[in-house]
């Protein structure tokens, strides 16, 4: 296969020859649907993720640009989808109608639960998300982990979400020291906390920074199982002036800088998002020798 580069998309060169394979299998007889393209493009040129996975998503949002951009022309889809249905708010996470704990030790031990997509957890994560949190509920990007945090009672706290770490963030990357080669090969150690939500009702003095402190020790391994990838460095972003950071802060993250608010995929180089603050926090010692192998 040609090793001459054609183009480069989302951080990765795609050579002459893959393009001419990519082109071939779109000009198959019947034509594929583009979910099978994606599939059997990245079983041909070996295009996986960490945990051996094909990376068909991946490559399917890369398809979608190419054809954009007139460098490929996708069959056309065979069924489009409708608008996401509205989360819907039901009782169960209405706020409740007895005292919850007003402290710490009236909480603990705090129940750190793993949700699942499909299940009655799964729903109410989403509804209290949709419902509570400023940026509302949208589906994480990538691979992901979410956990609802429990009182010793077993009533929710709290609700958190983790995800794939953004491709491309200069304060980020300078601070971890990195080349694009070497971020290209270690983003998968990186990993995103786009949702933190402590219900409305709840008011506990330092409740955040001691579950942040719990995933911290929690996060590594439970990804690990899940994905065969043990992430060393967790990244969020703190919209200013609406939020301080002061919780990330108090749990030991390290503020590096803040967002050109142009958002993850932004092509016209204009400010279209609020401006965030950008936090890090290293899940263990060896994390910025781990990052730059």
């Amino acid at each position: 296969m040609t090793t001459a580069i054609e183009c480069r998309y989302h951080g990765r060169d795609f050579t002459v020859g893959e393009m001419a394979l990519m082109r071939a299998l779109i000009a198959a007889d019947p034509p594929p649907t583009r979910a099978a393209l994606s599939r059997e493009f990245c079983r041909r040129i070996g295009w996986l993720k960490p945990d051996g996975g094909l990376k068909d998503m991946m490559a399917r949002v890369t398809m979608l640009a190419m054809d954009r951009d007139g460098i490929i022309r996708l069959p056309p889809p065979r069924w489009r989808p409708g608008p996401p249905k509205p989360v819907a708010f039901g009782p169960d996470t209405e706020p409740p109608l007895f005292p919850v704990p007003a402290t710490l030790d009236e909480a603990r031990p705090l129940e750190m639960r793993i949700v699942k997509g499909g299940t009655r957890e799964g729903r109410l994560w989403n509804e209290f998300v949709a419902r509570y949190h400023y940026l509302g509920y949208t589906r994480l990007v990538g691979a992901q982990m979410r956990y609802a945090v429990h009182d010793r009672n077993g009533w929710p706290l709290a609700m958190l979400g983790f995800s794939t770490a953004a491709w491309r963030l200069a304060p980020r990357d300078r601070f971890v020291g990195w080349t694009p080669g070497m971020r290209e090969r270690n983003l998968p150690l990186v990993v995103d906390n786009p949702r933190f939500l402590i219900l409305p009702w709840v008011s506990i003095p330092n409740l955040g920074s001691h579950i942040l402190s719990l995933v911290r020790r929690r996060l590594p391994g439970d990804w690990s199982e899940r994905y065969n990838v043990t992430p060393v460095l967790c990244e969020t972003f703190v919209e200013v002036p609406r939020h301080s950071g002061g919780v990330y802060r108090a749990s030991g993250w390290i503020r590096v800088g803040t967002t050109t608010g142009r958002g993850r995929d932004n092509r016209n180089n204009k400010a279209e998002k609020p401006r965030k603050d950008i936090w890090l926090c290293p899940l263990r010692r060896d994390w910025r020798r781990t990052l730059n192998r």
